[in-house]
C-alpha cells in the first residue's frame, strides 16, 4: 500500500510538471514559487503580446522582445497578474484599455520604452498600483490630473525623461497627497512616498515657480530619490539648482513702441521697433494689412530676463510698403499688440503719390522690356527696364491676377525701382502680370502671362512651386516690348513672329539703342535648352495660324 501510495504521488508530480511546462510559452520559460506562477521571456523577437497567455499567472516579465504597443485588454485574461514587467522595449503607444482587467496588479514597470505619452485614465483599471516605473522613456508632458487614478501608489520614477514644466497640482490632486497629509503626522499611518524625477530639461521660467516651491517644501515621508534637480533654461537658470534659483509669477504680454508713427522718403531703409514685457517668453508676430507683402527680415534681441526688442526691417521703402504695421505678442496668459504707421514722403513737393483716378490711356512713346527675372519657391521675381524722358520722377503700376479676371489688383511703384516679387502664388493658375506708367492701362506688350505648375508632391514644392516651360518672345522694338510664354505647338511660330517683328522694325529704323539684352532670351532657365530659332519655311496662311495662337500670350506648357 505504501508503494501504491509513493507511486501515486510521484505521477501526480510528474503531470502537474508536465502539465505546467506545456502551457508556457514558446521561447519563454515558466517557473512556480512562493509568489505564484511566473512567465519569463527575455530577447524574444515577439513583436506583439501573445494571445495565448495563460490566466494563472501572477508575475509576467518580457523584456528585449521588441514589443511596439500596449493594445485593448492586453493581460485581460491574466486576472491574477499582480507583477508586470515591460521594460527595454519599444513600446510607443498604450491604449486607454491596454491594463483592463488587471484589478490586483500592484507593480507595472515600463523602463526603457519610447513613450511620448501614458494614458493616465489607464490606470483607472489598476486601484492596487502601488509602484510605477516610467524612467528612460520620451515623456514630456504631465498632465495636471495624471495621478487621479492612482490613490495606492508609493513608488513613481519619472526620471531621464523630457518634462520640462510640471504644475505642482500634479501632486496636489493625487488623492494619496490629499487623505495622507492630514494623518503623516502621526508616526506609522502612511509608509514612504518616493519620487524620482531627476535627469530631466527643466525649464526654470515662471510656469515651473509652484512646482519648485511643491520641491522645496517635500519633506517625510514624500521622498526625493535625488533632491538636487537642476534647470536646463532658460540660460541665465542653467545648470543650477532649484534651491538657488527665485521665480516670478507669470505675466501677460506687454507691447509697446518707441514710434507709432513713422515717415520716411521713398526708397529708404526703415526699422520698425516693438518692445515686449512678459512671462514667460512670447511669440512675436509682425503683420501688415495688405496682401502682397515683400520679405521682411525681423530679429528679435533679450533686453534682459523679461524683455525682448523685435526689430522688423524694410529696405529700400516700396509705396506698397505704406501702412499700418502691427506687431502682436502672445504667451499662454494671454496677448498684447502695438500698430506702427509707416509714411512715405515724396522727394520733392511735386512728386505726389500716385492719385486714385481712373485708368487712362496714354499715347507716350515709351519704352518698358519686362521679363520674369527669376523663379522662386513661391513665386516669380518681375523686373523690367523703361525708356522715359524723367526716369528719376517715373511711376509704374503694377497690374497682377488671374488671367480670366477683367479686374487686376494695382500696385503702385516708386521712382529707382525696377523689380517686384510676386508671392504666394496657387499652383495650376493661369496668371497676367503687365507694368505701365503711372496709371495707365496695359498695351500690347506690357503683359507677361504664365501657368503655375501642379503642386504633386510636398518634396516637389519644397524644391520648385513653379513649373514653366516657355518659349521667350521678347520684342526688343522701339514701341513697349512684351514677353509670351507660348504653347508647345506654337513656340516656333511665335519665335518666328518675334523675328519678323524685330527685322521689320529694323528696316524700319527702329531703335534698338541700349535696350537689346541677351536677358530677354534666357529670362526663365527653363527655356534655355530649348531650340529657339530654327529656319522655316512654312506657307503665310499656316503662319498666320501659329501667330493667331500666340497672340497676346497663351499657357506655358507645364511638366
Amino acid at each position: 500500500m505504501d508503494n501504491f501510495g509513493v507511486a501515486l504521488r510521484i505521477t501526480l508530480v510528474f503531470y502537474l510538471f508536465t502539465s505546467g511546462s506545456s502551457t508556457c510559452l514558446t521561447g519563454c520559460s515558466c517557473t512556480d514559487d512562493n509568489l505564484g506562477r511566473s512567465l519569463l521571456c527575455m530577447e524574444t523577437s515577439m513583436g506583439r503580446i501573445p494571445d495565448n497567455i495563460p490566466h494563472d499567472f501572477s508575475k509576467i516579465r518580457i523584456e528585449n522582445c521588441h514589443l511596439t504597443e500596449l493594445p485593448r485588454g492586453s493581460f485581460s485574461k491574466v486576472s491574477a497578474l499582480e507583477f508586470l514587467w515591460l521594460n527595454f522595449n519599444e513600446i510607443t503607444l498604450m491604449n486607454v484599455k491596454s491594463l483592463d482587467g488587471l484589478a490586483n496588479l500592484t507593480e507595472l514597470r515600463l523602463q526603457g520604452n519610447k513613450l511620448t505619452s501614458v494614458t493616465w485614465t489607464a490606470f483607472q483599471d489598476t486601484p492596487k498600483l502601488k509602484i510605477l516605473d516610467l524612467k528612460h522613456n520620451r515623456l514630456d508632458v504631465l498632465p495636471e490630473h495624471a495621478l487621479r487614478h492612482l490613490p495606492a501608489l508609493i513608488y513613481l520614477d519619472l526620471s531621464f525623461n523630457q518634462l520640462s514644466v510640471i504644475s505642482k497640482d500634479v501632486f496636489i490632486n493625487w488623492p494619496l497627497y490629499q487623505t495622507a497629509e492630514k494623518t503623516w503626522g502621526k508616526e506609522g499611518v502612511v509608509s514612504n512616498v518616493v519620487l524620482a524625477l531627476h535627469d530631466n530639461p527643466w525649464l526654470c521660467d515662471c510656469r515651473l515657480k509652484g512646482f519648485v516651491e511643491f520641491i522645496r517644501a517635500v519633506s517625510p515621508p514624500i521622498i526625493l530619490m535625488n533632491s538636487y534637480l537642476m534647470c536646463s533654461g532658460p540660460a541665465s537658470k542653467a545648470d543650477k539648482f532649484f534651491h538657488e534659483i527665485q521665480l516670478k509669477t507669470c505675466m501677460k504680454p506687454v507691447a509697446s513702441a518707441p514710434e507709432t508713427n513713422i515717415t520716411l522718403p521713398l526708397g529708404a531703409n526703415a526699422t520698425l521697433t516693438c518692445l515686449v514685457k512678459a512671462r514667460p517668453g512670447p511669440t512675436i508676430k509682425w503683420m501688415y494689412s495688405l496682401k502682397i507683402i515683400r520679405g521682411f527680415a525681423a530679429t528679435e534681441t533679450n533686453t534682459d530676463e523679461e524683455t525682448i526688442t523685435s526689430e522688423l526691417v524694410i529696405p529700400s521703402l516700396h509705396l506698397a510698403d505704406q501702412g499700418l504695421y502691427t506687431c502682436t505678442a502672445n504667451n499662454f496668459i494671454g496677448n498684447s499688440s502695438v500698430a506702427i504707421t509707416v509714411n512715405i514722403s515724396p522727394f520733392n513737393s511735386s512728386a505726389l503719390l500716385p492719385p486714385p483716378v481712373p485708368m487712362v490711356s496714354s499715347d507716350e512713346n515709351s519704352n518698358i522690356d519686362i521679363r520674369i527675372a527669376k523663379q522662386t519657391v513661391y513665386g516669380i521675381t518681375l523686373e523690367w527696364h523703361a525708356e522715359t524722358d524723367n526716369l528719376a520722377e517715373t511711376w509704374f503700376t503694377i497690374h497682377f491676377g488671374k488671367y480670366d479676371l477683367p479686374k487686376k489688383e494695382m500696385i503702385y511703384i516708386g521712382p529707382g525701382i525696377n523689380t517686384y516679387s510676386l508671392n504666394d502664388l496657387l499652383p495650376v493658375t493661369k496668371y497676367e502680370v503687365c507694368v505701365t506708367l503711372k496709371n495707365h492701362k496695359p498695351k500690347e506688350g506690357q503683359c507677361i502671362v504664365f501657368v503655375t505648375g501642379s503642386d504633386i508632391s510636398e518634396l516637389e514644392q519644397r524644391e520648385r512651386l513653379i513649373h514653366i516651360i516657355v518659349i521667350v518672345c521678347a520684342m526688343v522694338l522701339a514701341v513697349p516690348v512684351g514677353m509670351f510664354a507660348c504653347t508647345t505647338e506654337a513656340r516656333f511660330s511665335c519665335f518666328d513672329r518675334c523675328v519678323n517683328l524685330w527685322k521689320k522694325r529694323r528696316l524700319h529704323g527702329g531703335n534698338l539703342q541700349g535696350t537689346e539684352r541677351q536677358g530677354t532670351f534666357d529670362s526663365l532657365q527653363a527655356a534655355s535648352d530649348e531650340g529657339l530659332c530654327r529656319d522655316s519655311e512654312e506657307k503665310p496662311k499656316k503662319r498666320r495660324k501659329s501667330e493667331d495662337r500666340c497672340k497676346g500670350g497663351s499657357a506655358a506648357q507645364l511638366y
